[in-house]
């Protein structure tokens, strides 16, 4: 199929719409959790369960959305997702008490596991010389879309109200599944190959999963040596040692761990739990030194309506990178990619770390960080779609999916830990907190850039050989 032809197919627009889709409902979280506390007369530190819960279910959501859109019916999966996602944003939207609102929030965090289902179906229907390019460009849209959802969700919580901005997200989400109903293929995929499906694997990675994410997410409100703390950490390494035990012993499990020691899956998935923290770090307290008070040393006092247009040239800068790495890939290899992205996130982390003090530092940090960005999450399951099999491609994406995850829930934490223990006046972060969270987000940047740098080296040495 000739580029023209491929351009007039609305399937590839249709699954970025998706993906895009995904961006806007979880970016529905950090910059309201203010609105959340004072709308249901709860503390901050309570409705900040709202990020907790939705980390929670995608995190347990999303290796299986993965493994089954490795089988045949791949668009009833996507308009299932979709349509829960509806009912969620609706629920939060006209939630009468905080716990309805948390349930919504819950189904809402299906919307980590669609990425994966949109790159299996392009994998299966897109032409095969445009479906590395798209599988990057549905990683890099989720990335990219919240740089656009977060001043999206910022102007319409401060000109109307937060609901506003869940329905918003409600009626978006009901636009993609009109638009992936009649777009993407109906039927099931004759190709994929039907198995029993993996329900004890399930059930005990949400368990092990859910514990440790617990474990990150509430560490520093419980303490890190408390009881609570410890005990479920144990239960979570206990479990998912238990959940690995299972997979390795049967034919099709629901993740097939053996492609995890394969070099670029596995160089993919630690630069996925590394470079999700850093991101998550660099969003989290760009956001915040943006609404603190002046008074704090370092913020800029925004308000909600315009503290969101910080992150927006995170979204220019991965959307420009997208479009050069499909230039750059053909002429050095996708795998080279991968730590020039890392090194570009450093450069940006250093910025954020040595420069925050005006609006136009953070800017220029955050585009440059989203440059950085779009190429790593771009070459991530561009390496992964060509190391495993098709039936493999949505459960080994999803994994990644899941590791990103993670590294964001230990970014999380570990800049609660550090704003916890250096807190400032009137329970505010400190300059010394800020300082050295935006440090930390450098040097993860810096260490696995340096690594997979080495890494290529040492492969092309051994290549000339």
């Amino acid at each position: 199929m000739n580029r023209t032809a491929t351009a007039r197919n609305p399937l590839v627009p249709t699954l970025v719409f998706a993906a895009l889709a995904t961006a806007i409902v979880s970016s529905l979280g950090m910059l309201l959790v203010p609105s959340i506390s004072q709308r249901f007369d709860v503390d901050v530190a309570t409705a900040q369960w709202m990020l907790t819960v939705n980390l929670l279910a995608g995190a347990v959501a999303t290796p299986i959305m993965g493994r089954l859109s490795d089988g045949p019916h791949k668009k009833r999966l996507l308009l299932a997702s979709l349509a829960t996602m509806f009912v969620g944003s609706v629920m939060a939207a006209a939630a009468p008490t905080f716990g309805v609102f948390l349930a919504g929030r819950v189904l809402q965090g299906l919307s980590y596991g669609i990425v994966p289902v949109t790159i299996a179906i392009a994998r299966r229907y897109v032409p095969p010389e445009h479906a590395q390019n798209t599988i990057s460009t549905l990683s890099v849209t989720v990335a990219s879309g919240i740089g656009i959802g977060y001043p999206l969700t910022g102007i319409i919580a401060g000109i109307f109200d937060y609901s506003f901005a869940f329905w918003f997200g409600a009626v978006f989400v009901l636009a993609t599944i009109f638009v992936v109903w009649k777009v993407v293929p109906s039927g099931p995929d004759g190709r994929a190959e039907q198995h029993p499906f993996d329900f004890a694997g399930s059930c005990l990675l949400a368990v092990g999963l859910g514990s440790l994410l617990l474990t990150i997410s509430e560490g520093p409100k419980w303490g890190w040596v408390s009881g609570t703390t410890l005990a479920l950490a144990a239960f979570s390494i206990i479990v998912l040692a238990l959940w690995v035990r299972v997979e390795i012993r049967l034919d099709h499990p629901l993740i097939n761990l053996r492609t995890l020691k394969q070099g670029e899956v596995l160089l993919a998935n630690i630069s996925a739990i590394a470079l999700g923290a850093a991101l998550y770090i660099a969003m989290s307290v760009s956001s915040l030194v943006a609404q603190a008070d002046t008074a704090t040393g370092y913020g800029l006092s925004l308000p909600v309506f315009w503290a969101g247009f910080v992150i927006f040239p995170l979204s220019v800068g991965s959307l420009a990178a997208n479009r050069t790495v499909r230039v750059l890939a053909k002429r050095v290899g996708m795998q080279v990619m991968l730590p020039i992205g890392a090194i570009i996130m450093a450069a940006a982390g250093t910025m954020l770390w040595l420069l925050h003090a005006e609006l136009w530092e953070i800017l220029l940090s955050m585009l440059v960080f989203g440059i950085g960005m779009g190429a790593s999450y771009a070459a991530m399951p561009a390496l992964i779609a060509r190391s495993v099999a098709t039936q493999e491609l949505g459960s080994s994406v999803s994994f990644n999916q899941v590791l990103r995850t993670v590294g964001s829930s230990f970014g999380t934490a570990i800049s609660a830990a550090i704003i916890a223990t250096h807190p400032g006046l009137n329970g505010e972060a400190s300059p010394e907190s800020i300082n050295m969270t935006f440090l930390l987000g450098a040097l993860l940047c810096i260490g696995l850039g340096v690594a997979l740098l080495a890494d290529s080296a040492r492969r092309q040495e051994k290549w000339k050989r």
